[in-house]
């Protein structure tokens, strides 16, 4: 895997992607040379014609990956793969024709535009064919040896066999709460601990993943050293869960590791470099979104009785309370009997408006107000209630580290998973806020807006 943003990315998708621009680019430049009638050259480094062309391979790689085509890259339906690839062109399209209503000297020639469009769709199908079939196979060389008995051992064995992009195998486990030849996820066990040297020089593993209970009495350290110094990679299991997972595991991690880890943000240059963001980004929404608040604002006002605005008290940096701007999406009196309580997906409380707005999340565009007032950030944990923080700090470990930074709008839990209303989603979405926060640098929040722009335009994550 391949860290970028400060998020490891599959090199498989790295691949994907490098591939395909080429692809594209090509396709557009030997288009040039078959259907101009003048040489293309001219066209190409003379007229302008190559950035007119860098703009319409933009506008399909980015329609691409607003069609998931790059986080789901094993091809499940040739049909369904063309069918995607056919609105990706016809988006291209689109902007082409908006590009030269703003200015004809953006326009791409029709018949290259045609041409090479066509050329695109035949050479991206028959990549994705044959990395589907053949090249994830090469791909997935590191071979992996899972060592213990905790059970992140499957979990991150499950997950590597969803995703083979990730370049890894499992080649077993060795495990000594489980008789040998005991099928699991990704393989099977081995053997027993006292026999991982020779377990290890029969699969010849590049990498060997330890999760174990009892380390001091039953960890191989011996063996282990031995093999490290031998060059296999040894990691513990909890930082190869936080690598491929994205989140840090609340019941493998040690005070002692959050204590003594050298990249626990969050650090000064970090937040200073952070509120400059946030300054930049919340002056230029106040413009962008300002026809889209008057225009939701006029919604939410014609449809159901109430107030626009809803207010409420949240918990911000350093358990400060300040109050949250929303548009309100429910019944004035939606709590008037209940008090605080979760939102619920299909929530009967939820306005018919309501429901759309939360879709596109246009219902927290006054809390770019909280962000020029410094209460919260553009990109940080969800800031939550004083009733539920009060309750869920009694039941969750390290619940109130969340709060050592501002709220955000957006975060690295809302873009990789679900809305939360129970315990259970509470803990998971701490171990992705715990691992945004160990790794906050700006570049991770331009990726984590960037994701946000895409689950915004397909409404994801809401509730």
């Amino acid at each position: 895997m391949i860290r970028l943003f400060r998020v490891f990315i599959p090199v498989g998708t790295v691949a994907v992607f490098l591939c395909e621009l080429l692809l594209i680019v090509s396709a557009f430049i030997l288009a040039c040379y078959l259907v101009l009638p003048f040489d293309p050259t001219i066209f190409l480094l003379y007229e302008g014609g190559l950035p007119r062309i860098l703009v319409v391979v933009a506008s399909i790689v980015i329609g691409l990956h607003f069609n998931d085509l790059y986080s789901r890259i094993r091809v499940r339906s040739n049909l369904e793969l063309l069918q995607q690839l056919c609105l990706v062109i016809g988006v291209c399209f689109l902007v082409q024709g908006f590009l030269a209503y703003l200015n004809a000297g953006f326009r791409v020639p029709i018949r290259v535009m045609l041409t090479g469009n066509s050329l695109a769709v035949i050479a991206i199908f028959g990549w994705r064919v044959f990395f589907s079939e053949f090249a994830l196979q090469m791909v997935g060389g590191e071979r992996v040896l899972l060592v213990g008995a905790s059970p992140l051992l499957v979990d991150i064995a499950q997950h590597i066999a969803a995703h083979p992009e990730a370049g890894l195998v499992v080649v077993g486990y060795v495990d000594e709460s489980r008789e040998p030849g005991t099928e699991l996820p990704g393989g099977k066990v081995l053997g027993v601990i006292s026999s991982l040297m020779e377990i290890v020089a029969a699969t010849k593993p590049r990498r060997i993943i330890v999760g174990m209970f009892e380390r001091r009495n039953r960890m191989p350290m011996n063996d282990l050293l031995e093999l490290r110094f031998a060059g296999y990679i040894i990691e513990e299991v909890a930082n190869v869960y936080e690598r491929l997972c994205g989140r840090v595991c609340l019941t493998e991690i040690r005070t002692s590791q959050l204590i003594y880890s050298g990249e626990l943000g969050p650090r000064g240059s970090s937040l200073v470099f952070q509120n400059l963001m946030n300054l930049a980004v919340a002056v230029i929404g106040v413009v962008v979104s300002f026809p889209f608040v008057v225009l939701t604002a006029l919604a939410v006002r014609l449809t159901s009785p109430g107030p626009v605005l809803y207010r409420q008290v949240r918990v911000g940096l350093n358990g400060a309370l300040f109050t949250v701007y929303k548009f309100r999406s429910m019944r004035a009196d939606a709590e008037a009997e209940t008090g605080a309580v979760w939102a619920s997906k299909d929530d009967p409380r939820v306005t018919p408006v309501g429901k759309i707005i939360r879709k596109i999340r246009f219902d927290e565009l006054p809390q770019i107000y909280n962000v020029l007032k410094g209460e919260m950030s553009m990109v940080g944990p969800r800031p939550e209630r004083p009733e539920f923080v009060k309750a869920l700090s009694e039941k969750i470990p390290y619940y109130r580290q969340r709060h050592c930074i501002r709220p955000g709008i957006t975060g690295w839990a809302q873009i990789n998973y679900k809305y939360g209303d129970t315990l259970e989603d509470t803990v998971t979405k701490l171990e992705y806020d715990l691992y945004y926060i160990k790794n906050m640098t700006l570049s991770l929040d331009g990726y984590i807006i960037f994701q946000t722009v895409k689950a915004m335009m397909l409404s994801r994550g809401s509730q």
